[in-house]
């Protein structure tokens, strides 16, 4: 059903059109959660590729797509590809935005969880503790993104102690 959807909005709006590469996007991550993850891989790069084309490299659209990206890669436990995606996805959300926006701090606990995954405690609560820094100030103490990545910093703490 999804290739028939692919296939005729190709047709209707051309193949280099935006909402072809929403609809890849959203078709890799239906993939992703399915296991899918060689569909998926296809799916986002073709995705990527065409927002990039689209929008040009340095636009939030592609960082989101890269993020999904190093996301498939670390399901697939491609560890080495998943850390150059999400570092790029950090390099290209500061080249766009400045350093105290929340996107920022997002893409730094994203970089920062995948460090904790691997056991890297003491890079992913540097990380962690610039994002929830930014954060505090940015959105507040209440926020629901702050209060996600004080639990992660949290979590943090707590496997670390448990190691010892």
């Amino acid at each position: 059903m999804y290739i028939e959807a692919l296939a005729i909005r190709r047709k209707l709006l051309g193949k280099e059109h935006l909402d072809v590469a929403t609809h890849l996007n959203n078709r890799a991550e239906i993939c992703r959660s399915q296991g899918k993850y060689q569909q998926a891989e296809s799916f986002l790069l073709q995705a990527l590729d065409l927002k990039s084309k689209l929008l040009g490299v340095e636009n939030p659209d592609v960082a989101t797509s890269l993020n999904n990206l190093a996301v498939l890669y670390y399901c697939q436990s491609k560890f080495n590809e998943a850390e150059a995606v999400f570092i790029q996805t950090l390099v290209i959300t500061r080249q766009l935005w400045e350093e105290e926006h929340p996107d920022v701090a997002i893409s730094l606990n994203n970089q920062a969880f995948f460090y904790y995954s691997q056991g890297l405690y003491s890079e992913a609560e540097a990380l962690f503790i610039q994002a929830l820094d930014i954060l505090e100030r940015r959105l507040g103490i209440d926020h629901p993104y702050t209060a996600s990545v004080r639990h992660n910093l949290v979590d943090l703490h707590d496997a670390a102690k448990s190691q010892q």
